[in-house]
């Protein structure tokens, strides 16, 4: 009988011993998993970064991408923000939590230093501040560089920063909600052979605009309007001669939601009288108290299409775009805006 009991005693301890290292050595494996994981994406510079780990803390020094990631979900794990949050209205009603973030740069510079104390798992950066990535790298701060300036590049920014940031999803809902809208504008426009002059003007004055380099250049093509100043090429954002604008002649003229000056003043421009869009009181500001849906972020589509309503308003009514730009708050940012809001 002892002996049974020994024997039993023995298998007892075994099964014991063998359940508690099989269960560690489980436990292990997950752990490993979460912290070894790894993804490699290419940036739109064509770097190859690889990003480790679970990515639970992001500095985006750029409200283009700032804007996407709070689209994308992913407002509650953003650690640092770029300068001034403040005076953005989307943060205001979405995201007021960004005011109490570290503000570490802008769309021209970022803080590495400050970046480095909020010890991130990703940074985002535009590429034209592509200069401070070699001390990312020797910090082993992951950091993609982003450039979403054209319809192309901007759904391959939306997919890039997706992948990154594990939230691939969601981005694919983004660029089909995109490309399902340009689609319905494409089909407005297909037999539109008398496509009015577009002028676009910037945020200093009505002679500042952009070049074939910039999203509004595409905006304004995409909306049925032929925009004046593809022809420039050099730079982004540039300054022009009243002159120059008379000899475009725009039959439209668009003015940044942002800018520092209204339309009665572009109306008032004695410079200007002679212009077809002054003369027929063809001067628009691009509406929207939340955001400015001429940057290359979701809710640029809302731009693209408040533009066809704008140019072509028997086919595509007022009220269409009225619902069309409430779901899209509601769908991307779970916010509830109003006509006001939307600029009807």
């Amino acid at each position: 009988m002892r002996k049974i009991k020994r024997i039993w005693s023995i298998i007892l301890t075994f099964v014991l011993i063998t359940t508690f290292f099989v269960g560690c050595g489980k436990s292990k494996e997950v752990v490993s998993n979460n912290v070894d994981k790894t993804i490699t994406v290419e940036d739109q510079l064509g770097r190859k970064v690889e990003i480790k780990g679970e990515v639970n803390k992001i500095v985006s020094s750029y409200p283009i991408t700032t804007s996407l990631l709070v689209a994308l979900g992913l407002k509650d794990k953003l650690t640092g923000v770029e300068m001034k949050p403040k005076d953005r209205e989307l943060y205001k009603r979405v995201a007021p939590e960004f005011f109490d973030l570290p503000q570490i740069g802008s769309a021209k510079s970022i803080n590495v230093e400050e970046c480095a104390k909020i010890k991130p798992d990703l940074v985002i950066i535009p590429t034209r501040i592509k200069e401070v990535i070699p001390q990312f790298e020797q910090l082993n701060i992951p950091v993609i560089a982003v450039e979403p300036e054209s319809l192309d590049s901007f759904l391959d920014c939306v997919k890039l920063v997706g992948k990154s940031t594990n939230t691939e999803k969601r981005a694919n809902e983004i660029v089909k909600y995109y490309e399902d809208n340009l689609e319905k504008v494409k089909k407005i426009n297909e037999n539109n052979n008398n496509k009015p002059k577009v002028y676009l003007s910037g945020s200093a004055n009505v002679l500042r605009t952009c070049t074939s380099k910039m999203y509004q250049d595409y905006m304004i093509k995409a909306s049925g309007g032929n925009n004046v100043t593809s022809s420039l090429e050099d730079g982004y954002w540039v300054d022009i001669s009243a002159e120059q604008l008379l000899a475009y002649n725009p039959d439209i003229i668009y003015i940044v939601q942002y800018a520092k000056y209204s339309v009665e003043d572009v109306l008032n421009d004695e410079r200007l009288k002679d212009v077809n869009a002054v003369k027929n009181k063809k001067v628009f500001v691009i509406p929207s108290v939340i955001e400015p849906w001429d940057y290359p972020t979701p809710s640029s589509i809302l731009g693209i299409l408040w533009m066809t309503n704008n140019i072509n308003p028997d086919k595509y009514s007022k009220d269409e775009f009225e619902k069309t730009a409430k779901d899209f708050y509601k769908k991307f940012f779970n916010l509830e805006v109003e006509n006001k809001d939307i600029g009807i």
